[in-house]
């Protein structure tokens, strides 16, 4: 028999220690950052760290950079409103992932001294085909960015209980501190910073953990019976109406994880920092055994959370609700429920964090354009490494700009933090893995056959994941974006590499690239005619 339970009398405001534990981390961040700009003498440094990296740094760094701020607020959260499925399934997901990123792609990015994956895409299929993919990815990472610094903003303004009018504040500081952090310290002290992070992140966790189980007298926040705001999540459904099953999380989180793994800059940056591919495949272990340690450490937050509010259901704050607002519980305890001083360790974890997230995005964007637009137009001799690393910085705070600006329109996105990072990121990276699929393993692939499948995949994820706005019908599973919009990208890009193109004219492969997207286009406006 459990003991009785303890009022959480506890309870206390976010105070004066934990802002001024906060305001050090932020100091210790931009220290490291500039300790760590007296190392950086060439780009070679600056982006891919003297390829020198120890491997557990670098998957650590590898999980800090792929599962931020807004997996650490949506994983609980998600469990709270609707479950335990997505957590587990995807963990089971893991192992393959690291199979196929670890023995099938790796070794074709280990295999040249390059700086940017896509690099690999212009030696197969061309110029063209390179600069898509480049600035697709520097787009999505500016997208990523953006949903960051407003995931970190509203965590902050739950943890403060400032007005939401505040946000903007804390995305321009968040944003500010990130951006002089990458401007200094380069990816080695990104990586650096990652081991801090999870450090910070697990406290909060098993801090949450603990304290929930004292107040309620041992493991009596565990759920006995499902809840009766959870939604059914089967094992299995073909219905693409329902939210989320386990063998879609399963197949879904497989896929991104993939898919950002063969072809996100900032993943393939990581494999670059180590020695070898046997080093780098030791990496990618080591941030899955992370990102598995983190989701299951964050379940069992959830579902501490949902025992702890359900038994004391006076402490939920106003605004708040199992049902719709799973994602604020979580900010909210750690502020309120966590012994003073403790509270403030914490958020300066979140705070590391989301600089985590954003500081190695910046570093691979700014790697990508350097690599794509600046490096070609740089006179070789004495002085042009100096000068191409004042330009990356440049671009540092040019990029901090954007997506403080980009972080504003966020709100608008409906769904959770889980849901709208699909929709506004995820999206992107199926499309790109689908070039590289193209480039690596299917040796009849065209130039004009993998940017239209690229096409057609990208304009499948966006209808799949705003259905209900395109077409007004009932709302698709964000888990059906990952799985049909590859499949449409490696299919279209088949199909139309088998179209011949050697020995025609430029003209002749224009005019089928522009029928095939003028009948892409025809498709998507017959379904917003389905408007009932």
């Amino acid at each position: 028999m459990n003991p009785a339970p303890v009022s959480p009398s506890t309870s206390h405001n976010f105070g004066a220690l934990d802002w001024a534990i906060v305001g050090l981390c932020a100091v210790v961040l931009l220290g490291i950052g500039f300790f760590f700009s007296r190392r950086q003498k060439t780009t070679e440094d600056y982006f891919v760290a003297g390829r020198n990296q120890n491997p557990i740094l670098a998957g650590v760094s590898l999980f800090a950079a792929l599962f931020t701020l807004v997996a650490y607020i949506g994983v609980p959260g998600e469990f709270v409103q609707n479950g335990a499925v997505l957590v587990l399934a995807s963990v089971s997901a893991l192992p393959f992932s690291y199979f196929i990123i670890g023995r099938f792609l790796i070794p074709a990015f280990m295999r040249l001294p390059i700086t940017s994956g896509y690099e690999l895409l212009e030696t197969r299929l061309g110029r063209p085909v390179r600069l898509a993919a480049s600035i697709t990815f520097i787009i999505v990472r500016l997208v990523w960015m953006a949903l960051i610094l407003y995931a970190a903003s509203a965590v902050l303004v739950n943890v403060t209980g400032c007005d939401r009018r505040w946000m903007p504040v804390f995305e321009a500081a968040i944003g500010a501190i990130a951006t002089l952090y990458t401007l200094a310290g380069g990816i080695e002290a990104v990586m650096t910073t990652a081991v801090l992070e999870f450090a910070l992140l697990m406290l909060g966790a098993v801090m949450t953990v603990a304290l929930i189980t004292y107040h309620v007298g041992g493991l009596a926040w565990w759920p006995e019976q499902a809840p009766t705001h959870w939604m059914p999540q089967p094992f299995f459904s073909a219905d693409p109406h329902i939210r989320v099953t386990a063998v879609g999380t399963f197949l879904s989180y497989f896929i991104s994880t993939v898919c950002a793994g063969g072809s996100d800059q900032v993943a393939i940056q990581r494999y670059l920092t180590t020695r070898n591919a046997a080093a780098a495949r030791r990496a990618v272990l080591f941030g899955h055994i992370t990102v598995g340690v983190i989701l299951l450490s964050l379940g069992l937050v959830g579902a501490a959370l949902l025992g702890y509010y359900r038994l004391f259901p006076a402490e939920l704050p106003a605004g708040l609700d199992l049902a719709r607002a799973g994602d604020g519980l979580f900010p909210y305890f750690l502020s309120h429920a966590l012994p003073v001083g403790v509270s403030g360790l914490v958020v300066a974890g979140l705070l590391t964090s989301a600089v985590s997230g954003i500081s190695p995005s910046i570093n691979s964007v700014i790697a990508v354009t350097n690599q794509e637009f600046i490096e070609p137009r740089v006179k070789k001799g004495a002085g042009a490494e100096a000068m191409k690393i004042r330009v990356a910085r440049l671009l540092s705070l040019g990029i901090g700009v954007i997506i403080i600006a980009g972080s504003l329109g966020m709100g608008s996105v409906h769904g959770n933090l889980v849901e709208v990072s699909g929709k506004t990121v995820n999206v992107f990276f199926y499309p790109m893995f689908g070039l590289f699929f193209l480039a690596l393993f299917v040796r009849f692939a065209t130039a004009m056959g993998a940017l239209l499948g690229a096409v057609f995949g990208l304009t499948t994820g966006i209808v799949v994941g705003y259905w209900e706005v395109i077409t007004g019908l009932p709302k698709l599973s964000f888990q059906w974006i990952g799985g049909t919009s590859l499949l449409v990208t490696l299919v279209v890009g088949c199909l139309f590499s088998l179209v011949p193109a050697k020995g025609r004219s430029t003209l002749v492969t224009w005019c089928t690239s522009a029928a095939a997207i003028v009948a892409l286009a025809g498709i998507v406006y017959s379904l917003t005619t389905l408007r009932p």
